[in-house]
């Protein structure tokens, strides 16, 4: 052994002392090499959409009624397995109901507690002892630990755990211990959770989704063209502050600013009204069906015209300061006709659909009013003062990234920008050029550095940056030819207003393409895929999820209700157990109060993607390269004892 070899197996050694514990941990890690792998579920594109995609985490994508199935077969009746199902999910709601219908409390935590325990230790099967209690709760933890170790074979201890189930009834614990054990099933059943992009925008609830990723037990984050751009809001970067308000608005979701995250809209509010009062602001009616009075709608529809011309005169001046984004053509308000109500582009001229532009200077349209700039400045600074908003984006900082290789699979919200030819496309960031892994790695620590870095001039590019990710032609995270804000909104011509797809997808089915995007992340074509999200699919015109025979999953089916209509589901989640990769298509959720009170579970038509011979386990896994690698250190400590190297403790 080498001195450097030596120096660390001494400091190995400060956590196991002897033989003996080193010893241990190998045959304790061993055994854990050949446990089946958890599960894994994937989901992509939730944008809001709190109360489905908290259901399925209730649910385990299915798996918790799989569970229920596996425990009891034909011991208990359909509408026994609801019943129980619909509490494991809402314990809370969901007792409370129950006991209203009951005459003896006593004898109905009598009866679901063993029920509860069941469920329990048969989600428990794949996970160590150890890991099991590292999980159980701290109040209640010895009593569930003993309640799971139950053997219904040994008859001398029938009466040690009545006798535990009858006291916890009797001191009026039972209810928490119910709430506990549920808790534990959601826990155990999904294993680790991986969310791939667009958390934010669309629905109206993403602070909610965000609360409950911040406390999941194993959960890591690929940020999506939506997250980002509330990334770069939250870093004050006006750009993307633009956006947000302006979509917010635009799904009369103002509720999410204001109630959310506490940012003060009032001053916007005001100047919109003061600036296009009498203005039936013709272009910018709200998206889908808003619960809102008729004055809240008139409102979000004035701040989402004042939003948007905001937005174009700063997106104007950022393209001047930042001509390596190469986004001059996105400059529009300087070839308008503000006489005739017209605009050329590309040497068309076409009528514009609402013609009020009462803050625009034509000899200087890119040039903020003094209110308007007035507005943006208090908007930046309640943007960074909201302690909850930048809580959310440390979670993105500390449990994201742009992308993730995960046993085997390259977990990314929108693409790798590709070349029409299936080459990787060359992209300009700051005046160096990167492809595939290379460039989301350089994009990456830019956006870091739009929050950690030292050098306020560092923060500023990246912050710029995060605005180019939200729509730049070569942005792994918009992945189209341009962001067509404006054409949306004020040109009738649909053929202005296209946005062309990266290459990515026109060649999403070529096996030679994937694998060389699958060789510049370093990894080996043969046994690797990609999921990701961003495009909806068409999953009602007969599109299909699983591309380029299955190395690319594409898993955004539509949780938000925006997208539904197109895609014809409500959403998608892909499901990696030890037995293989599933699909789980599903069908809308009425409500969680549906969900409690009626028992209507999400229905999801599971699909077989892919099965492995035999069954995955902990040691064919990423984690399993790591335990083997420390079992590697362990043997070699061992070694290092046993020669008289390092003297034991």
């Amino acid at each position: 052994m080498d001195a450097s070899e030596l120096k660390y197996l001494e400091l190995l050694s400060k956590s196991f002392p002897t033989v003996a514990k080193a010893s241990a941990e190998i045959v304790n890690l061993n055994a854990i090499l050949n446990l089946p792998k958890g599960t894994e579920i994937f989901a992509s594109d939730i944008h809001g959409e709190y109360e489905a995609f908290s259901h399925l985490l209730r649910n385990g994508s299915g798996n918790v009624r799989t569970k229920i199935e596996e425990a009891f077969g034909d011991s208990l009746d359909d509408e026994e397995k609801t019943h129980l199902a619909t509490l494991i999910y809402y314990p809370e709601q969901k007792i409370d109901l129950m006991l209203s219908q009951e005459e003896d409390e006593a004898a109905w935590y009598a009866d679901v507690l063993p029920k509860l325990v069941a469920v329990c230790r048969r989600a428990s099967v794949k996970y160590t002892r150890s890991k099991v209690r590292k999980a159980l709760p701290a109040d209640f933890g010895y009593i569930i630990d003993e309640l799971l170790t139950e053997s219904t074979h040994d008859e001398d201890k029938d009466a040690y755990y009545r006798a535990i189930l009858d006291a916890v009834i009797r001191t009026g614990s039972a209810r928490q211990l119910v709430i506990e054990l549920c808790l534990l099933i959601h826990r155990l059943a999904i294993d680790q959770l991986h969310i791939v992009g667009d958390i934010y925008d669309r629905g109206p609830y993403p602070d909610r989704i965000m609360d409950a990723l911040i406390g999941y037990h194993n959960v890591d984050v690929q940020w999506g063209n939506h997250d980002i751009v509330w990334m770069g809001a939250a870093a004050g970067q006006w750009g993307c502050i633009t956006h947000v308000v302006r979509n917010s608005a635009r799904y009369g979701n103002l509720s999410i600013l204001e109630d959310s995250y506490g940012i003060n809209i009032l001053p916007l509010a005001r100047f919109a009204i003061a600036a296009y009062e009498g203005d039936p602001c013709v272009a910018f009616g709200l998206k889908g069906n808003p619960q809102l009075s008729k004055e809240e709608i008139d409102l979000s529809i004035k701040i989402q015209k004042a939003m948007a011309v905001i937005q174009f005169k700063v997106e104007g001046q950022l393209i001047d300061e930042n001509p390596d984004f190469e986004l001059e053509h996105r400059k529009l308000l300087h070839l308008i006709d503000y006489d005739k109500g017209t605009i050329n582009i590309n040497g068309v001229e076409y009528e514009l659909m609402d013609k009020v532009l009462p803050t625009i200077d034509p000899a200087d349209p890119y040039r903020l009013t003094p209110e308007e700039e007035s507005v943006m400045a208090q908007l930046e600074q309640s943007f960074r003062g909201s302690e909850k908003l930048q809580r959310h984006m440390r979670f993105f900082l500390e449990k994201g990234g742009l992308y993730k290789v995960s046993n085997g699979s390259l977990l990314l919200h929108a693409c790798v920008p590709l070349n029409p030819d299936g080459s990787l496309k060359e992209v300009n960031v700051f005046g160096k050029t990167y492809t595939g892994m290379a460039l989301y790695d350089v994009l990456d620590r830019y956006v870091r550095a739009a929050f950690y870095s030292a050098d306020a001039a560092e923060r500023k590019r990246g912050a710029d940056l995060m605005w180019w990710l939200w729509q730049g032609e070569g942005s792994p995270l918009f992945a189209k030819s341009k962001m067509a804000t404006f054409e949306l909104y004020l040109v009738a011509d649909k053929a202005v207003r296209k946005e062309v797809k990266n290459s990515f997808y026109e060649l999403i089915e070529n096996e030679e393409v994937i694998d060389g995007i699958f060789r510049s992340f370093g990894m080996d074509p043969a046994t690797s895929r990609i999921v990701c999200g961003h495009v909806p699919v068409k999953v009602k015109n007969g599109e299909d999820p699983v591309k380029c025979g299955g190395k690319v999953l594409c898993i955004d089916g539509g949780f938000s209700r925006a997208y539904q209509t197109t895609t014809g589901i409500a959403g998608f989640t892909l499901i990696s157990n030890s037995r293989g990769f599933f699909l789980a298509a599903h069908e809308p959720l009425e409500s969680m109060t549906a969900a409690v009170v009626k028992e209507l579970d999400i229905h999801s038509q599971m699909r077989t993607v892919e099965l492995v011979k035999g069954r995955t386990l902990v040691g064919d896994t990423d984690i399993g390269a790591d335990l083997k690698c420390q079992i590697a250190d362990l043997e070699r400590l061992v070694e290092a004892y046993r020669r008289g190297l390092i003297p034991e403790a």
